[in-house]
């Protein structure tokens, strides 16, 4: 999974075709665990690209996107936000596939 290291390759991956963001920390307990599991869902889940960014480093995106909780998965599709599944909602493999499976992912 690619890291985002700037708001210009956000903006950019945004704009694709479809992708998928996962906002974290480096100090979130419950990103380590999603940590844990998430490469077999990359593995099944693999019709649109994965990044990831540090929503520290990014606030004014994070802030703009209304993530609140971390870790958090944000699917977006020709610059929009079309789904958003919240820490809370992210803390098992079945929360996760679902979620994308919603999504036609």
């Amino acid at each position: 999974m690619e890291r985002i290291t700037s708001v210009e390759q956000f903006n950019e991956i945004i704009q694709s075709e479809g992708a998928i963001v996962k906002f974290d920390t480096t100090w979130c307990p419950d990103c380590r665990r999603l940590e844990a599991f998430i490469g077999e869902i990359l593995e099944t889940h693999n019709s649109v690209p994965w990044y990831s960014m540090d929503k520290d480093e990014f606030p004014e995106i994070a802030e703009k996107y209304n993530v609140m909780g971390i870790p958090s998965l944000l699917y977006y599709k020709g610059g929009e936000k079309l789904g958003h599944l919240h820490s809370a909602n992210a803390k098992t493999p079945d929360q996760v596939n679902e979620y994308l499976e919603g999504l036609g992912i």
